[in-house]
């Protein structure tokens, strides 16, 4: 098979023509594959369900601290837990609910209200606050900009993570520009780990803004799908290093670990920056879910065991993984209509169409009875420019729905990119 910009009009028209049919009977075996969110599995969920067990009336013990008020920043035992999966110390570690994204919204409101650490007056009463938004990226953190009127700045991601040129290039500048998100390990959603040298840019980089921060959400820290995953530099420690320890906020959580609906969230940064944000939160709370805390510490016992449970998570991914990549190459890989990245770990694979047609190939897979992250999702305000971006997400469906359900895609990709060359 030769690339379809290469094909004359006769081969273009009978390939349309083939894919029109696939097409049609594929809608009519009445289809519903839901594709559009990075959940766990219900196989991945029941590796966690001993968890439920640890702590109960019978073997609560003297752990009655944990019932009461107090610790607001979580229970020492699991600081000592959970710190090691961020490389932190004890007292540059705050365990939230079980939520990651409620952490970030909250220090970002809180930031419009009262400023950060180095502010100078609240974020909420300067003029303008904007935020670097490397792209394509995670829709949650491009919810909250948009939410609370934070003007987005697109970045393009490179292979090693943002454009650190033009990274550098605004921040030196602009001192309304108060921070950049960054999934730094398999990053949402094309997989990409930043190295060594964007990490260490981005701790030392010259900001005009002198409150400026870095919103590093580890989110898929330990979600390795090989057994030589790459390595993340420590960015606190760079901070440190080049005289800017309050510039990074460090997020992570169970939520894909255990369970997403009762998952234990952290974060971590600079033993002042943790400080201050204790001294908000006692505020605010007398005391997060402490019970849960202590069901984790229980269920896990050490970072050890966090890993091994990993692997089996693994085991459940990889294989779908595998599956997305092999149906994309067979059905794709010989027309040079599509691209995509090949993560090592993480919950996604990001998918790029010819320009001007992922709306299109989405719209055109919901018909087929394949529901996808809708397309544009992974850029500020919803609106991908190039209008290629597709965002697979391959945990919750069987391995055989995931095999239909891509299938269906390189079909839909297929159509609409023939008709967009007819």
């Amino acid at each position: 098979m030769s690339e379809l910009k290469q094909m004359d009009y006769s081969n273009l028209q009978s390939l349309h023509r083939k894919a029109k049919e696939d097409f049609n009977a594929i809608k009519q075996e009445n289809l519903s594959l839901d594709m559009s969110r990075g959940k766990p599995s219900a196989e991945q969920l029941e590796l966690s369900l001993g968890l439920l067990n640890t702590v109960n009336a019978e073997n609560i013990g003297d752990n009655f601290s944990v019932l009461n008020y107090g610790l607001v920043d979580g229970i020492p035992e699991a600081k000592a837990l959970f710190k090691e999966i961020l490389e932190v110390n004890t007292e540059e570690i705050l365990i939230g609910g079980n939520a990651s994204l409620n952490l970030m919204h909250d220090i970002i409101s809180k930031a419009l209200i009262k400023g950060v650490l180095d502010s100078e007056t609240p974020w909420g009463k300067q003029d303008k606050i904007k935020f670097i938004c490397p792209v394509p990226g995670y829709d949650r953190h491009f919810k909250i900009c948009e939410q609370y009127d934070i003007e987005m700045i697109s970045v393009d991601m490179l292979e090693d993570g943002p454009d650190m040129d033009k990274v550098e290039e605004l921040v030196r500048d602009d001192a309304s520009i108060k921070g950049i998100w960054c999934v730094p390990k398999y990053s949402n959603p094309d997989g990409i780990t930043c190295s060594d040298e964007v990490v260490e840019r981005l701790a030392k980089m010259e900001t005009k803004a002198q409150d400026f921060k870095i919103f590093w959400d580890n989110a898929y820290v330990i979600h390795d799908l090989t057994n030589n995953p790459p390595s993340l530099k420590n960015i606190l420690e760079e901070c440190k290093k080049h005289g800017n320890p309050n510039r990074v906020f460090m997020f992570a959580s169970t939520s894909k670990i255990t369970f997403p609906g009762s998952g234990v969230a952290v974060v971590a940064a600079s033993k002042e920056n943790i400080d201050f944000i204790k001294s908000q939160l006692s505020v605010q709370t007398i005391g997060p879910d402490k019970v849960n805390q202590l069901r984790h510490v229980r269920f896990f016992k050490n970072y050890d065991s966090i890993l091994e449970h990993m692997k089996k998570h693994a085991e459940i991914m990889k294989p779908k993984f595998d599956a997305v990549l092999n149906i994309l190459d067979f059905k794709l890989g010989s027309y040079g209509i599509a691209t995509w990245t090949e993560p090592e770990g993480g919950y996604f694979i990001s998918l790029n169409t010819l320009d001007g047609c992922a709306a299109e190939v989405v719209s055109l897979a919901a018909e087929a009875g394949v529901k996808l992250t809708g397309a544009g999702a992974a850029f500020p305000y919803g609106k991908d420019p190039r209008d290629r971006n597709i965002r697979i997400a391959p945990s919750f469906p069987s391995l055989a729905e995931v095999e239909k359900a891509i299938e269906v895609l390189s079909t839909c990709i297929i159509l609409v990119s023939v008709n967009k060359l007819l």
